[in-house]
């Protein structure tokens, strides 16, 4: 009697201790009315920005220790905007981006390696037309917190430098050395829980 009692306490604690452990994950979706995907590309002297407008995703996040997270994201590259309409046209034509054939951009995490209290590197296979490579993201964890009408939200933001040619988005050979080739990129994201 003694070894069943001892052994419906042992389960009943299994139990508690694998709630709190999955308690400890939660999923987060983008909200792009209150984030942004933006970038900067050299031209001959000045930086011309631009950004995608259209984007969404999830962040897998394990509250007990966000080295254990991952983040999935799509950006809709029909969405580019640089506040001209020539200009973004050009950019989702074959020369560019291509987006009639190429619709999406996708990023996936691989690995999240803690560089400082709140930093991480976040390394993952970015796809552009069709092309994948592993980038690493500078990613700040800005906290988690209450939103608007109940919502419990995440906030973080991101870094890094694209080359673009290395994903075949090289433009008219015309340009030559015109454009730039490396591409800084600036997230800023928050994120709605899922309940």
């Amino acid at each position: 009697m003694k070894s069943l009692v001892k052994f419906l306490a042992l389960a009943a604690l299994a139990s508690v201790v694998s709630t709190a452990a999955s308690a400890a994950v939660e999923t987060y979706a983008i909200d792009p009315v209150h984030s942004s995907v933006a970038f900067q590309v050299r031209h001959f002297l000045t930086k011309v920005p631009g950004r995608f407008t259209q984007f969404s995703g999830t962040i897998v996040v394990d509250r007990d220790d966000l080295s254990k997270s991952t983040v999935e994201a799509v950006i809709n590259v029909g969405s580019v905007s640089t506040a001209n309409d020539k200009r973004d046209g050009h950019l989702k034509s074959p020369d560019f981006f291509d987006a009639a054939k190429f619709g999406t951009i996708t990023f996936k995490s691989t690995s999240w390696a803690k560089t400082g209290a709140d930093t991480y590197d976040v390394t993952g296979d970015l796809t552009i037309k069709d092309v994948t490579k592993s980038v690493v993201l500078k990613v700040t964890s800005l906290g988690f917190g209450p939103g608007m009408q109940g919502a419990q939200l995440s906030g973080w933001e991101a870094t890094t430098t694209i080359v673009r040619s290395d994903f075949g988005v090289n433009g008219p050979a015309m340009l030559g050395k015109a454009l730039g080739n490396e591409v800084p990129v600036s997230i800023s994201i928050e994120a709605d829980l899922k309940k």
